[in-house]
């Protein structure tokens, strides 16, 4: 059998993060450990955090390269956080249905998928605007209603829902 081509080889990691990795790694998976007390997670979090950094399109100068990893990785917490809520709300959810309605085990983790999509895309929207979008396509609620619920006017709840959508558009088309 021929060697394998350097072009099958993978590619060396940029020198900047395997400094980074080999200075750092250790400490961050012990600060990620402390704050989330789960030493199985701290572990795919710091292994995230450095992921961010490999797919990152520029290199930057770094001065406090800890104070840098814990930026990346406490957005990272943030997103395990929301993840968390989300999939405890959906598990709610799910147990107050009827046993004979209640999704399969690949319909769950498809669902809890698309909620978290659902919360990246409209990550920054007022609450209002959220709501009135998650009542209009979840519930399937009229916009009268949705007005009626959020106590605004309906032209109201239609420059929500156009933001909203234009929000879900934009996040999605840079994704």
């Amino acid at each position: 059998m021929p060697p394998a081509s350097t072009a099958d080889a993978p590619a060396p990691l940029p020198a900047q993060v395997q400094q980074l990795y080999a200075g750092h790694h250790q400490w961050l998976h012990g600060w990620l450990s402390r704050k989330l007390g789960c030493a199985f997670h701290a572990a795919d979090l710091a292994h995230d955090t450095f992921v961010r950094l490999l797919c990152a399109d520029r290199t930057v100068a770094i001065d406090e390269p800890r104070a840098f990893l814990v930026t990346i990785a406490r957005r990272l917490l943030l997103n395990h956080y929301r993840r968390e809520q989300l999939e405890r709300a959906w598990l709610d959810a799910l147990a107050a249905l009827p046993e004979p309605l209640a999704p399969s085990p690949e319909e769950r983790a498809l669902v809890l998928e698309a909620l978290c999509e659902i919360d990246r895309l409209l990550d920054g929207l007022p609450a209002p605007v959220r709501r009135a979008f998650l009542y209009a396509q979840l519930d399937g609620m009229p916009q009268a209603e949705i007005a009626q619920r959020l106590g605004v006017s309906h032209t109201t709840v239609k420059r929500y829902l156009v933001r909203a959508m234009t929000q879900c558009y934009f996040a999605g088309a840079g994704a």
